[in-house]
């Protein structure tokens, strides 16, 4: 009887055990990625780079922005940037221009400043109205000034690999996997979303040889976009380690879509009705609450990606400042005008 009584007592503790080992080795969710905290860190390191720069006898980094129209996001941006620039020690201005102005004088105006030996960065905020060409006008500034990433000279030089200015957005989403310490070697990544100045850079920057004088990520990436079948989407992403989703679609990525564990880095900013509050709010092209349980990081929407491309905006004027591009003039024309 007795020992009836121990073998019971045996397969209790044992059972308790068994029960502890699975709570404990039960899932956690997803690594929420602050963009705020890193911005924080990011614009520090800025801060610090002006005031050393400044000490040293240079001139202190300007920044002008050129905003056309009226449109309440745009100017919400450009307030973000001109009060981040403030906050690290780089002066700015913002030039408001009407909606009407014509693209012959628009282009007199980023030549004007690109001649101005004062100002250090420059950028046209996105998006122009509808009579301007945006590919024209990003052309027009100057490479060395070019803090956007966007003249045909530096995509150029980032698809090659060289030291360029980088696009922000696609920096931010760089910085926030590096410094994150999420590995891209030998990895898969799907890239949701094809643009010019974000999808695209962003594949660039994961897939290129992490030797070279640019270093890129050394992963295997590939990029969907809005004729690539669900069915398809679906195949890549649950082979992915990484999931970028730039494409502009509420809900694009969901739970059921991604690996346990992947890194989910959500670019993508959309205004949506609460069907509670009937009020508008931002989202991103995540799923977020699905995903976050099966992710092993996810960027949230606000709070991500977001406050990085500011602060890798900041980074590009002090690299401008600083006159990194030295880049002939004739070489700047031929590309632009090619």
């Amino acid at each position: 009887m007795a020992a009836v009584k121990t073998l019971r007592k045996l397969c209790q503790h044992t059972r308790y055990q068994v029960c502890q080992l699975h709570t404990s080795a039960s899932r956690q969710e997803a690594v929420v990625i602050s963009g705020r905290k890193l911005a924080r860190q990011i614009r520090e390191e800025t801060r610090a780079d002006v005031e050393k720069w400044v000490l040293a006898g240079n001139s202190r980094p300007h920044l002008s922005v050129v905003l056309v129209g009226d449109d309440p996001a745009s100017h919400s941006y450009v307030l973000n940037k001109t009060r981040a620039a403030a906050d690290v020690g780089i002066s700015s201005e913002t030039i408001l221009k009407h909606s009407d102005i014509s693209e012959e004088e628009l282009l007199d105006l980023v030549y004007k400043l690109n001649a101005d030996h004062r100002v250090n960065g420059l950028l046209v905020q996105l998006p122009l109205p509808d009579h301007i060409d945006e590919r024209t006008i990003c052309n027009a500034v100057a490479p060395a000034k070019d803090v956007d990433g966007f003249h045909v000279v530096n995509v150029g030089r980032m698809c090659l690999d060289q030291s360029t200015m980088l696009p922000a957005t696609p920096w931010g989403v760089w910085e926030i996997i590096k410094r994150t310490g999420i590995p891209t070697f030998g990895k898969n990544v799907l890239v949701a979303g094809r643009s010019k100045n974000v999808g695209m850079p962003i594949a660039m920057l994961l897939h290129t040889d992490g030797r070279h004088e640019r270093p890129g990520g050394d992963a295997t990436v590939t990029i969907s976009h809005r004729y690539t079948p669900k069915e398809q989407l679906c195949q890549h992403t649950k082979m992915a380690d990484i999931i970028v989703a730039a494409a502009g679609i509420p809900k694009l990525i969901t739970a059921d879509m991604i690996k346990e564990g992947a890194a989910v880095i959500d670019v993508g900013i959309n205004r949506v009705q609460d069907p509670v509050t009937g009020k508008s709010r931002l989202v991103g092209d995540v799923d977020f609450e699905g995903v976050r349980k099966k992710a092993g990081f996810i960027t949230p929407v606000p709070g991500g990606v977001g406050p990085m491309t500011v602060a890798m905006l900041m980074k590009n004027t002090v690299k401008a400042a600083k006159n990194v591009l030295q880049i002939p003039p004739e070489r700047i024309r031929l590309a632009a005008a090619s």
